[in-house]
């Protein structure tokens, strides 16, 4: 390691570098382990306070002898907030956040403070998710975050819902901006993306006053001109824009099956690799046709050019198809085999041969054209390894259906009806139970051949007529992708419990959770690792703070070959020893 001096335009500038050999290339190459600045304007007092610190810390004084080693104040995990920041600056978070232009008169917001306590949040999400309150225990005392001791002295509650209160109001602009950072430094390829929904609830009995909102669920404010037309009660007039009354945390179909509790549904688009590009808060008896024209509208002001959407078997209503076709665009759905439907009959009919896509895929296009009227086509897909799995399943249903029901005959009429009653409460095993007119109970033979002729297959429907059979069916299987994002969000990044009962702090914790499944999913592409592996291994990278008579200094414990490996692939650089230097101030007589 040693001090080199370097010329950038006029200015020379002084910095600490170390050379390192690099197999690939056979010669050694220079890397800038600190920079002093400029040669005339170095910190002369710094660097001598530094010097005489790491003599002292190999234990010889600025004279040769021994002195004090360092005393050590603290050792926190560093390597997992290192990592986030890295990906964090990459995409450009940081200055879009800083960037952010300020309007209007009073006390301007310090933009670099409330970008370190957001990503601080984020970072938080992903490593220790927590109450707000706890976050800034946490990010105060039991973590390194890089550059927030220089911004903030002391992260608190209020600074963290201040901080959520501006991303809460800048989420319209912040959220088109970071997609268009994400989608064009990863190259993201959006002509195919996959939305679904889900629902998070709230511990609370009570649901949320209704409140007067436009076509997104947005609140709109009592001054904003007046209507008599929209959905309000007792011929109540309504703000400009509104179109109902509703609460944010209410009741609705829940995804969770807790339709006892108040909810609010959440929406999120993803990329072909995973990567979450928006998402969005809803209240909670939203319908899913008004969840499409907002997602739909939302993509249109981001002047996307044509987009086919994939969604799950819960958007296959004809008004829903009607809104996702809207502007050009196209979909891909899947569609319920067991609905009974004239479609899903026809489909499962027709005869033809399926071609193999994958080892476990094989696809059959059909032409319901005749049935349809429409120029929708229809590709029934068939997994043979989850074929067996539904076979395995059906037949385990109907030993224990058969061993429940054996020897009910010589049971009384209303010790088979208790019986019977007790069957209908699983429906698992109550879909393959039949009653004779005599009340006997039976196998029902021609419900399990059914089944049978349904293992392993699913059928979508799509708009596009240029897509192949096999583009449909992986394109569909990709949105899996969504449900494990939805998995992420309530696991690793505990979207629930939310300790928030306040709109706007709701939604900005859900943006929270989004930025922080951003930053992961990109970890977890980049190096192939999953996430809760990243975070395992990079923890073990600590920072120590030590204090000296001429001021602190944070170093970085050194990373173990694994996570080197990890910032590698993640295309970051090793994180730097020397973390931080904060020179002792002037001492008075």
């Amino acid at each position: 390691m040693y001090v080199r001096t370097a010329k950038s335009g006029k200015n020379t500038y002084v910095q600490l570098a170390h050379n390192t050999w690099d197999p690939a290339r056979g010669r050694s190459s220079t890397k800038v382990v600190h920079s002093f600045g400029r040669a005339d304007e170095l910190d002369v007092d710094g660097i001598r306070r530094l010097i005489g610190a790491l003599r002292r810390t190999i234990g010889e004084e600025r004279t040769g002898g021994a002195g004090p080693m360092p005393e050590v104040l603290a050792s926190r995990p560093a390597g997992g907030a290192l990592l986030l920041d890295g990906l964090w600056r990459q995409l450009g978070l940081d200055t879009l956040i800083t960037g952010f232009v300020q309007s209007g008169r009073g006390r301007k917001r310090d933009l670099a403070a409330t970008e370190r306590v957001l990503f601080s949040l984020v970072a938080g999400r992903a490593l220790a998710p927590s109450s707000k309150l706890a976050a800034a225990e946490w990010m105060n005392s039991d973590v390194f975050i890089p550059r927030l001791a220089q911004t903030c002295a002391v992260v608190d509650e209020d600074a963290c819902y201040r901080a959520m209160d501006w991303l809460h109001d800048v989420e319209p602009v912040l959220a088109r901006q970071v997609y268009y950072q994400v989608t064009d430094l990863l190259n993201l390829e959006v002509d195919v993306l996959f939305f679904d929904t889900t629902s998070t609830y709230f511990e609370t009995g009570d649901a949320d006053e209704a409140r007067w909102r436009d076509e997104g669920g947005r609140v709109v404010a009592d001054t904003a001109g007046a209507r008599a037309d929209a959905d309000g009660a007792d011929g109540e007039v309504a703000p400009d824009r509104a179109v109902k009354k509703a609460g944010f945390r209410t009741w609705g179909k829940s995804k969770d099956s807790r339709e006892d509790l108040p909810q609010v549904v959440i929406g999120m688009a993803v990329t072909r690799d995973g990567i979450p590009v928006r998402v969005w808060s809803w209240p909670g008896n939203t319908s899913d046709s008004a969840l499409i024209r907002q997602v739909r509208a939302d993509m249109r002001e981001w002047n996307l050019s044509r987009i086919i959407y994939a969604a799950d078997r819960g958007f296959t209503s004809r008004e829903n198809r009607r809104e996702l076709m809207s502007g050009g665009d196209g979909y891909i759905l899947g569609e319920k085999l067991r609905s009974g439907s004239a479609e899903a009959a026809a489909a499962l009919s027709r005869p033809g041969r399926y071609q193999q896509v994958r080892h476990n895929l094989l696809v059959k296009e059909v032409n319901l054209r005749a049935i349809t009227g429409s120029l929708e086509r229809f590709i029934v897909c068939f997994n043979p390894d989850q074929a067996q799995r539904d076979a395995h399943t059906r037949q385990a249903m109907v030993a224990r259906l058969s061993e429940m029901i054996d020897g009910s005959d010589k049971l009384s009429a209303t010790k088979r009806a208790e019986l019977r009653g007790r069957i209908s409460t699983m429906p698992g095993l109550n879909r393959f139970l039949r009653v004779t007119p005599g009340g006997l109970l039976r196998i029902d033979k021609a419900k399990t051949d059914a089944e049978a002729n349904l293992d392993g297959k699913y059928l979508l429907r799509t708009s596009d007529p240029n897509l192949t059979a096999e583009d449909i069916a992986l394109g569909y299987k990709q949105l899996l992708q969504v449900e494990r994002g939805w998995r992420d969000m309530k696991s690793t990044l505990d979207l629930r419990p939310v300790y928030h009962r306040l709109e706007e702090r709701i939604r900005a914790h859900v943006l929270l959770c989004w930025l922080a499944l951003l930053l992961i999913r990109l970890a977890e592409n980049r190096t192939g690792h999953t996430w809760a592996t990243i975070k395992r291994e990079t923890q073990r990278l600590h920072a120590i703070d030590a204090a000296t008579p001429d001021g602190t200094f944070t170093t970085a414990t050194k990373p173990t070959p694994t996570v080197s490996e990890i910032f590698t692939a993640a295309d970051l650089p090793a994180p730097t020893q020397l973390l931080g230097i904060i020179p002792a101030g002037p001492t008075t007589s």
